[in-house]
């Protein structure tokens, strides 16, 4: 789709904007035995359980109570096995059972314990989707407990922190795959399940899932697995649906997960997540819109243009920024100011990046805006039209390929033509690509048919600008061929 991301469908909750992540039953992947807490990766202390495996449990959560010592995990019966008057009492054992926590890096470990548990996070996940009973709020509580306990938890080491390699473009390498997915996968959907049941009573869950389940729940986006990240992504967005009274709190949360990453670390594993999810948002903005929604664009996402790493995310971040200027077209001179800010030097896909987003927020532009940044912005892309990166200057001339581009530029051509005409001219004669050189040739014959009158007025001052470089060259060396011959000939060597 257009700009990385779908538009929701009528089929599609009016409130949430898309539909729940399509790789939920993908197969989980064992291929890592390392499990390493570490300090800069969260802020959890181990905790022993009954069964003498550790437990993180994040650093700020108050802990739940342990389940009774047990030499093993107690096999429970299902609930279409109990009657209707117990099964409360079912759905908090299978909760304290679900509570258990295990080495996952070794398979060989306490198997029948694991499959217990596993079955039993099946049947918590089929009672509350089925919606064959209402969770009473005790119920509910010890849940959000259990499920705190089993996904709040320390996150290993990133690649770079293992190697010590600086090399953020992790496009080519392997993700990292957990290896407690296939129960952590049940935890998240029950999760989900919760969130988005039809039973589950907003104003009895916000106790459970408040502002400190949803500060650690953004703590997770860091995971380097995708499939937890794809979750996590739904059920944040899901959760700033359902529960109106956090959204405020989640998108000042979510800005200082950006400010830290932009001014500080420059390393996060869910940037682009958090700005798909933002990417529905914005779409949902009223207007006139508010202040704060305008600072978020100028202190946020335009700043994240700046990491190196932007590659990663830029899909989705170019899907927000035209969000934006699609919603109120008086802030595209403040985004493409914002672009020219961050334009990168020396690095030539990065800038392939900006053009392509540039096109797409020019799409939106109106003629009033445009004037207002025009000189600046055909200064830049002049820049690119000569870049020896045959792709950078191929894309910035593909700007002229679009229709409403071409308008914009044929309604003030008397200013943009004086400033890229050089640029084009010297393609022309000089540039090494042979398809950078036709596409010159049809921009510069697109200006000539839109104005030949003007297009004559440049070629003139061209020449004559030729003619005076040429000139002053010319003096440069005979000022010089005096010095050597004032010096003499045996004091130049």
């Amino acid at each position: 789709m257009k700009r990385g991301q779908r538009k929701p469908s009528k089929s599609d909750s009016d409130v949430y904007g898309y539909a729940p992540p399509g790789n939920r039953n993908s197969e989980s992947v064992s291929t890592s035995n390392v499990v390493v807490n570490h300090a800069s990766r969260g802020g959890a202390a181990p905790v022993p359980n009954s069964i003498g495996q550790q437990q993180a449990v994040p650093s700020g959560a108050a802990l739940a109570p342990a389940p009774a010592p047990t030499a093993a995990v107690e096999s429970l019966p299902m609930f279409r096995d109990v009657p209707v008057s117990e099964r409360q009492h079912l759905f908090f054992r299978k909760c304290q059972v679900c509570r258990f926590q295990f080495d996952f890096s070794d398979t060989l470990k306490m198997v029948r314990e694991k499959e217990i548990k596993r079955l039993n996070l099946v049947e918590l996940v089929d009672y509350v989707q089925s919606g064959s009973g209402k969770v009473t709020e005790s119920n509910q509580e010890e849940m959000i407990q259990m499920i705190s306990v089993n996904i709040f938890r320390c996150l290993p080491p990133s690649s770079h922190e293992h190697t010590g390699s600086e090399n953020i473009e992790t496009d080519e390498e392997e993700p990292y795959l957990d290896p407690s997915w296939p129960h952590l996968q049940l935890v998240y959907e029950l999760l989900l399940r919760y969130v988005v049941s039809s039973d589950t009573d907003a104003k009895v869950a916000k106790r459970f899932i408040n502002h400190s389940f949803v500060l650690k729940l953004l703590d997770m986006f860091d995971s380097e697995d995708p499939r937890e990240r794809e979750y996590l992504k739904t059920i944040l967005h899901r959760i700033y649906g359902k529960f109106m009274v956090h959204r405020p709190f989640i998108r000042k949360a979510i800005n200082n997960i950006f400010y830290r990453f932009i001014y500080e670390t420059q390393r996060h594993n869910g940037i682009g997540e958090l700005l798909e999810i933002l990417g529905s948002i914005i779409n949902g903005f009223a207007l006139p819109m508010k202040e704060e929604h305008k600072l978020f664009l100028v202190r946020a996402l335009i700043p994240l243009h700046k990491p190196k790493s932007i590659g990663m995310y830029h899909q989705q971040l170019s899907y927000c920024i035209t969000q934006f200027v699609e919603k109120d077209n008086k802030l595209a001179d403040i985004v493409i100011r914002g672009l020219l800010k961050y334009w990168p030097i020396t690095n030539c896909q990065k800038e392939t990046l900006f053009l392509g987003e540039l096109e797409e927020v020019l799409e939106a532009t109106q003629a009033a805006e445009f004037q207002k940044c025009m000189v600046p912005l055909f200064r830049q892309i002049a820049r690119c039209l000569n870049s020896p990166h045959f792709q950078t200057a191929e894309r910035a001339l593909f700007l002229w390929n679009n229709e409403h581009i071409v308008s914009l530029i044929a309604q003030n051509r008397n200013v943009i033509l004086p400033i890229v005409y050089e640029a084009l001219e010297n393609n022309i004669q000089s540039h090494w690509n042979q398809a950078v050189h036709g596409l010159t040739v049809n921009v510069r014959k697109m200006f000539q048919e839109m104005d030949f009158k003007l297009f004559e007025d440049c070629q003139k001052q061209y020449a004559e600008k030729q003619a005076h470089a040429k000139e002053a060259e010319q003096q440069r060396q005979l000022t010089w061929q005096k010095l050597v011959d004032a010096a003499g000939p045996h004091q130049i060597h």
